[in-house]
């Protein structure tokens, strides 16, 4: 059941799922980090009924195109930066047997694809929104250890 035509249609549905969800979220803003999340969730269909080669190559597709088709920059960014390959990355995690040593593989690709998220919208796409939705907080950045550390609590 797994042949070629089989890989092909899986993967070409689960794209256009995938960038449907992306589209979807330049029309309802509210939903700008749900919808990523969601496509990147589809993402794992891929890799565990196909293979996570087939789920490299259904990230690049569907993040080159979101560049294209999403209004929201900042969703799309979001999806190619964090919740893209997470979904595939948990797999290769999964695998690694000493719990602490994941643990801290996990927090710290979050803290580099989150730290590296920020900086991509502020500095180089120019979004300063970020900055004034933070206030005081994101000009000064103190206290940027404990707020990792809280986030690395949820993400684990």
């Amino acid at each position: 059941m797994k042949n070629i035509s089989y890989r092909v249609a899986l993967g070409g549905i689960v794209s256009a799922l995938c960038l449907l969800c992306m589209f979807l979220a330049g029309i309802m803003p509210l939903f700008y980090l749900l919808l990523p999340m969601t496509a990147g969730v589809l993402l794992m269909i891929i890799a565990e009924e196909v293979s996570l080669s087939w789920a490299w190559l259904t990230y690049a597709s569907v993040s080159l195109l979101s560049l294209f088709i999403t209004a929201d920059k900042e969703s799309a960014l979001i999806f190619i930066m964090l919740f893209g390959h997470y979904p595939i990355l948990r797999i290769y995690l999964g695998r690694l047997k000493p719990r602490g040593l994941r643990n801290l593989i996990k927090a710290t690709v979050f803290n580099l694809c989150a730290a590296g998220f920020f900086y991509v919208t502020t500095f180089i796409f120019g979004i300063d929104q970020m900055l004034d939705d933070m206030g005081d907080y994101g000009k000064i950045r103190r206290n940027c250890f404990s707020c990792a550390g809280k986030c690395n609590i949820r993400a684990v």
